[in-house]
This record gives C-alpha cells, structure tokens and sequence, in this order.
C-alpha cells in the first residue's frame, strides 16, 4: 500500500516539473536575446569573445604602399601606353586616365611586391623631376576588423540558434530583427576586411607625365654660317637705325642753334682782316 502511494505522488511531481520547464521556455527565449551582446556603433563588443587584439611585433606589418612619379618626354602618348603595359605586365591594371595637349596623368594599381620593379621601369620612360614612395601602416586596423568579425560571427550564430529555438511569432519576430542588424553588421566588416586586404595586396602609383619641347638640331656647313652672319648684321642695323631714330630728335634741337653759332663766328673771323 505505501509503495502505491508512493508511485502516485512521484508521477504527480514529474507531471509538476514539466510544466513549469515548459511555461519557462518562451521566457528563456526572450532573456536569452536581451542578454546577446548589444551593438555599438557599426560592431559589438567584444565581451569574452576568443579573438583578441595581438600585442605589437606579434603579426607582420601590413603596409599601404603608394608612390607618384613625374616625367617630361617628347611624347606624352607613347609614354601612357608603355605605362599601361608595364603595369598589365606586373599584374597590375590602370585606372583613372586624363591628358591635354601638354600634359597627362594615370593612374595605376600593380602588387605591393613589385612596386619598385615598375617605377624603375616607368623611370626610364622620360626625364624624371620628381619620385615619390610612401607606406601607410594599418596592421592596427586590420587587426581590429578581424577581431570584431570574429565576435560578430559568434553572435550572428547564437541568434540563428535561437530563431531555430522560437516557438510563439512574438518571439520569432524579435529574434528575427536582431538577427538582421547583425547581419547587417557582419557585411559591413568584411566589406571593410577586403578593402584592407585590396589596400595591402596592390600599390597605387601616380603618374603625371609633361610634354618637353625637343630642341632644334644646328646646322652646319657655309650657307649656316652666312645665315647667322647675315642675321647678326641685320640685327646690328637694325639697333644702329633705332640709336639714330632715338638721337634725331636731339640733333634738330641742339644742332640747329649749334651751327647757326658757328657758321656766324666763321663769317665774324673771315670779315676782320678784311677790315
């Protein structure tokens, strides 16, 4: 008889047992996606994620290479198709392009590993007047992306689990909308983590080429000579006749009076021994 009673009363506290575990899950549902880690800004926080920030000299440096080049050449369009090639042939591409009658610009993306093999090469197409090259350091921003999408994935994946959990369309609808932004989210960062790896990977040259006037070849021979003879005399008289043309005007006013004086004393000294 005690061992029947017994019996009844286990099997009433298990029935007890499951409904309180039931009625509790919708509960967990939504506490479970208040707790999530919240969203700051573009990314959330990092909280106990396992990526973590490396200390300094734990990574290679990840650089930004970039360089501008300034040429003069006879030829303004010969000089953007070679570069055009030169790039194509390092594994490179052009870009943005812009010329006039005396001047041109292009610009070029080539790997970061080549980058001083192609400016020696485009060097050589013209004078060179100006060489730069410059490195900017985004091991820290790149370290950061990947740290924040490491964490952004975790999240993304709890909320997928607990969409796959949701029993009511209250809950399957929040769930749903915070499962969005992540997503949301997680796009933006590996948009930003492949913009990073572009900058890295290619460098960026500048090229701004201006047209030299080629000087004219001398000529040589008898004829040459009589040429720049005949021009030096030309020359000469042209500047005598412009001193003469300047001085004429003093001539008139200062010789008139200037003769009259003496063509008077010359009669005055010839009249007194006449006398």
């Amino acid at each position: 008889m005690r061992t029947r009673w017994r019996c009844v009363l286990a099997g009433a506290a298990l029935v007890l047992l499951a409904g309180c575990s039931g009625g509790t899950s919708a509960d967990s549902a939504r506490s479970a996606v208040a707790s999530a880690p919240q969203q700051e800004g573009a990314a959330p926080k990092q909280g106990n994620a396992q990526a973590s920030v490396p200390a300094p000299g734990a990574t290679d440096r990840k650089l930004a290479r970039s360089a501008r080049l300034e040429l003069t050449t006879p030829k303004t369009d010969d000089v953007l198709s070679r570069a055009k090639a030169i790039a194509t042939g390092a594994g490179g591409y052009p870009g943005q392009e812009s010329a006039t009658d005396d001047s041109a610009s292009l610009t070029l993306a080539v790997p970061a590993e080549k980058l001083d093999g192609v400016l020696d090469q485009l060097s050589g197409l013209g004078q060179v007047k100006r060489r730069e090259i410059s490195a900017q350091d985004v091991t820290a921003q790149v370290v950061d992306v990947d740290a924040r999408l490491a964490t952004q994935r975790a999240s993304v994946d709890r909320m997928r689990a607990l969409l796959a959990k949701a029993q009511s369309v209250s809950e399957i609808a929040s769930v749903e909308s915070e499962l969005t932004s992540r997503q949301a989210t997680l796009e933006s960062l590996e948009r930003q983590q492949a913009s990073l790896a572009g900058q890295v990977a290619m460098a960026t040259v500048s090229l701004s080429v201006t047209k030299q006037e080629a000087p004219a070849a001398p000529a040589g021979g008898f004829f040459s000579g009589l040429s720049g003879g005949w021009d030096a005399f030309v020359a000469f008289c042209n500047g005598l006749v412009r001193v003469l043309g300047a001085a004429l005007p003093f001539l008139i006013a200062f010789g008139i009076p200037a003769g009259a004086v003496f063509w008077w004393f010359r009669r005055r000294h010839r009249a007194k021994p006449a006398e």
